[in-house]
């Protein structure tokens, strides 16, 4: 049982050299791909050598970079931030809150990066890349709020211009609807004028039509009325004229043919 317990110690020894020779290979790869700028080839590499040893705090650390340098931000900040969790080194706190801050600028969180810079700095006061960061981020959060408050007043100024737009625009609607209903109201009048002038002359042509015939009727009636007898005479009279025309007519007609007559037997 004794010998049995000492050959497992003994090859637990002697396996602990080979997974780190095997971590430290990988991560050199990955640094050599990394200068190379394949970033992603040094990925799988740091990620081989966390396969081998998952504690590697320089495995843990360049696979961040590595991510980094993808433009896999998300990935790259929680890297970092999980291995600031547990760190107690300074120098190595300082680094990591370093890294987090990059990661949170090229993210656009201004406000979370200054953070992270000012807590790298508490952490390694001396660092000059990381207080030159934070001035950059501070810098670019100045520019941004100046941009949005120029922003907020374009978009006052707009609104404010539009709205006078809109007023002008009104106003122009109301006079040309006040127009219309003018020019409406107009035509209205005209045509009630010309309706009553038609009607004040159909009233003149009826009155005088009316005048006309009364005229006509007091005339008719003031004409003399024909007795009887007058009637009879008058008839008479009319008709000796008409007999006497005819007596005439048929003599005329009998001296032409006479004279017809003679002519043809002159001739002869």
């Amino acid at each position: 049982m004794m010998k049995v317990l000492m050959t497992m110690i003994f090859a637990v020894l002697v396996s602990l050299p080979v997974w780190a020779q095997q971590e430290r290979k990988f991560i050199r790869g990955g640094n050599d791909l990394f200068k190379d700028q394949d970033f992603e080839k040094a990925e799988v590499e740091y990620r081989k050598a966390l396969d081998m040893e998952v504690k590697s705090y320089e495995g843990a650390f360049n696979l961040g970079d590595a991510l980094y340098k993808q433009k896999k931000y998300d990935e790259a900040l929680q890297q970092f931030q999980s291995l600031a969790q547990n760190e107690k080194n300074k120098e190595k706190l300082g680094e990591l809150y370093h890294n987090i801050g990059n990661t949170l600028l090229s993210m656009n969180k201004l406000d979370e990066s200054i953070e992270a810079y000012k807590q790298s700095l508490r952490n390694r006061p001396n660092s000059q890349e990381t207080k030159y960061n934070l001035e950059f981020a501070r810098k670019m959060k100045q520019e941004q709020e100046n941009q949005d408050q120029n922003k907020d007043q374009n978009k006052d100024q707009n609104k404010d211009q539009n709205q006078d737009q809109n007023k002008d625009q009104n106003q122009d609607q109301q006079n040309k609807d006040q127009q219309d209903q003018n020019k409406d109201q107009q035509d209205k009048d005209q045509n009630k004028d010309q309706q009553d002038q038609n009607k004040d002359q159909q009233n003149k042509d009826q009155q005088n039509k009316d005048q006309q015939d009364k005229k006509e009727q007091q005339q008719q009636q003031q004409q003399p009325k024909i007795s009887k007898e007058d009637a009879e005479r008058l008839l008479e009279a009319l008709g000796e004229d008409e007999k006497k025309t005819q007596e005439k007519v048929q003599k005329d007609k009998a001296q032409a043919q006479k004279a017809k007559k003679m002519k043809i037997e002159k001739n002869w």
